[in-house]
């Protein structure tokens, strides 16, 4: 009967080891605010150029006006490689709240 502690031990050890791997982790991912008080100028006209490939893979995200802390300027826009699993792109936008304007990135959903 003396296996049966020993042998206990040893899947003991075993369990520790093949979960010492399995860790989860939460990913925070900080943006900074952008805040202006102040409208940005109307979008510009841009001709979409032809996507790089098929249309269902890539997605024309359309330029858009960004704050470099001193005044606006215009992003081009561009094509991008749809992600996997994702169903649309929400293009950078201004939302205007209490007079002042707050930048929210673009992002898949």
């Amino acid at each position: 009967m003396k296996t049966a502690p020993l042998l206990l031990v040893c899947c003991a050890g075993l369990l520790a080891l093949s979960t010492a791997g399995c860790v989860e982790r939460e990913v925070v991912v900080k943006r900074e605010v952008v805040q202006v008080d102040h409208a940005p100028p109307p979008p510009q006209y841009e001709e979409v150029p032809p996507p790089p490939g098929p249309p269902e893979v890539f997605v024309w995200q359309p330029g858009h006006w960004r704050w470099n802390g001193h005044e606006y300027f215009w992003q081009h826009g561009h094509w991008e490689r749809r992600p996997k699993h994702v169903t649309e792109w929400v293009p950078p936008h201004w939302d205007e709240r209490g007079g002042n304007f707050f930048f929210v990135e673009g992002h898949w959903r």
